[in-house]
């Protein structure tokens, strides 16, 4: 079974329950999903061409050497790293990642790069963090989980021998 019909039976489960709720709770939900959708739908269209097009300029020798699987532990610091430096939501770095993937980066790589995006996101410490929490906090919360998107593209690259069946999308 496909990824979207896991989703589409999640939400019709998730919406069945909303009715046993009574009907004045899934109309709100349907308004609310209309809302989201309103509002996520405008950067998808602009995220899934920017992806396309970043394809098709990213040389597959610059991701597969500096991303690639065989660029090992190199990699995989250069990848968290970086994912820490990708702004934006899930709309801009999922299809960034989906990119890399297709000009040869490494899945582990990958696995680094957004946990580093998810963990560290330099421009959210910079713009939330330090503001409304302080400095200190920022730096001690960076410190801390500076090292999580490297541990998690090492057990990326242990577990991928046991998935060989695990496609990279091309």
């Amino acid at each position: 079974m496909s990824g979207q019909v896991i989703i589409i039976l999640i939400a019709l489960v998730c919406f069945g329950l909303a009715l046993r709720r009574g009907i004045p709770t899934a109309q709100r939900a349907l308004r609310e999903t209309k809302t989201n959708l309103a509002r996520v739908m405008p950067m998808m269209l602009v995220a899934m061409p920017m992806a396309t097009f970043l394809a098709e300029l990213i040389p597959a020798d610059v991701a597969s050497g500096w991303l690639g699987a065989g660029s090992g532990v190199g990699g995989l610091v250069i990848a968290s790293f970086a994912g820490g430096l990708i702004p934006g939501g899930p709309y801009a770095s999922f299809p960034l990642v989906l990119t890399f993937l297709k000009a040869g980066a490494g899945p582990a790589q990958m696995v680094a790069l957004i946990t580093g995006w998810a963990v560290l996101a330099f421009h959210r410490v910079v713009m939330w963090e330090v503001p409304f929490l302080g400095p200190r906090f920022a730096v001690i919360r960076t410190l801390a989980s500076i090292a999580l998107p490297l541990l998690a593209g090492l057990i990326a690259m242990a577990l991928l021998p046991l998935f060989p069946s695990l496609a990279v999308p091309r």
